[in-house]
């Protein structure tokens, strides 16, 4: 967590840049090259998606290289909403953290906090899946609890306490439901953010900003992966997003 809150400070950004490569093996080798060595001056973190680098067969050697490109001081989240039993979440924590080298994870949390606390390694981050961007027509997220509150009230709160007694837990909370952020951000004051859902899925960013900042300007990291990806100019489009970003905040840190 200090890793994220001081690049943050030094970068003023609340930008994730997401890489989900798309393309064959030569142009998607390329293309993250050029993505990270462009954007890199005005990220907060990168966060590659698991999936798009496994669906290649030479998948996890990619991701790895694309670690590593990543410079010293701004945190990669491995995106694999990894999420089973305590020994298997234990296995999946090495590969993450140990074998790509990853800085902190996205996590199911439907098993409970045996699916989340092998990944809570002291300087690691976790963000725990509350409320996705996803719209299906079946939402368990959405499930009203007879206590009050839904299931990802409840997935909030359970990272909330595991936050208190581990540290580095944060929550993945969509922008395409500015309400939703606003309730999340009442129950869990404190913790930080992962926002995905703002440009191809429509989330708003400036009611995503109103509803889920804290009062010092931070605790969101604002993820934007295809509207980079596809830019012809990769480095003006982070710049861009991290101006608006900036000037939605009441205060930059």
């Amino acid at each position: 967590m200090q890793k994220l809150l001081n690049r943050v400070q030094a970068a003023n950004s609340l930008l994730c840049v997401g890489l989900d490569p798309v393309g064959d093996d030569a142009q998607v080798a390329r293309r993250l090259a050029e993505v990270i060595d462009q954007t890199s001056e005005y990220a907060a973190a990168f966060k590659p998606n698991l999936a798009f680098f496994l669906s290649r067969e030479n998948g996890v050697q990619l991701l790895r290289e694309t670690v590593q490109r990543v410079p010293d001081g701004i945190p990669v989240i491995l995106d694999g909403k990894f999420g089973d039993i305590a020994n298997t979440a234990d296995h999946y924590a090495r590969f993450a953290y140990d074998v790509i080298g990853a800085d902190g994870v996205t996590v199911n949390p439907y098993m409970g906090d045996d699916a989340i606390v092998p990944f809570a390694r002291p300087g690691k981050l976790v963000f725990v899946l509350a409320k996705t961007s996803n719209k299906p027509a079946h939402s368990l997220q959405d499930v009203a609890l007879t206590r009050g509150g839904s299931l990802s009230d409840c997935a909030a709160t359970i990272a909330r306490k595991l936050d208190e007694a581990h540290g580095g837990i944060g929550l993945v909370v969509g922008a395409t439901n500015a309400e939703a952020v606003a309730r999340l951000r009442a129950l869990c004051p404190e913790q930080w953010f992962l926002v995905p859902g703002v440009g191809a899925q429509g989330g708003d960013l400036a009611a995503t900003l109103r509803s889920g900042l804290r009062p010092d300007g931070s605790g969101l990291l604002i993820n934007t992966s295809r509207a980079i990806w596809q830019a012809e100019d990769a480095a003006a489009a982070a710049r861009e997003l991290v101006e608006q970003m900036n000037q939605l905040r009441p205060v930059t840190v």
